[in-house]
């Protein structure tokens, strides 16, 4: 049964690391940040400070948190295709970009949610995130 499932886990991670072209530091950087966004947005928030804007009481709600795993998914299957459209197109540029792109969603969005939290943010900080979500400041 181990072999098995040592032979199941290579497979997998071999498979993976052929999508994604290996496993860089940009990769890591967003995967790294889906994680924070995950703990502080779909755990922490909702299960401890009942403020989460993705459930209707505020409170830790399944089918939330799988809608948001589900994105996150989505988003690591974007990073892969964007690798190989740039195997295809024979540069190096595209997969690094969505990688960033998605960096200063996953940013943003964990900055949000430690904010819900009461986490002290510098007044320029809020400022540049209501600018970013649309916000007036004398809304």
């Amino acid at each position: 049964m181990k072999s098995i499932l040592i032979y199941v886990f290579g497979g997998c991670a071999g498979i993976a690391a052929a999508f994604f072209g290996g496993w860089d530091s940009a990769l890591t950087m967003v995967v790294i940040a889906m994680g924070v966004d995950w703990v502080t947005g779909g755990i922490l928030l909702p299960a401890v400070f009942h403020k989460s804007p993705k459930s209707d009481g505020g409170g830790l709600e399944s089918h939330a948190g799988f809608k948001g795993l589900v994105r996150k998914f989505v988003q690591i299957m974007i990073i892969g295709l964007a690798y190989q459209i740039d195997v295809f197109m024979g540069t190096t540029v595209l997969k690094d970009s969505v990688c960033f792109a998605f960096f200063a969603n996953e940013s943003l969005s964990i900055t949000e949610n430690c904010g819900l939290m009461g986490v002290p943010f510098p007044q320029r900080i809020t400022d540049a995130i209501s600018v970013l979500q649309g916000k007036d400041k004398n809304e």
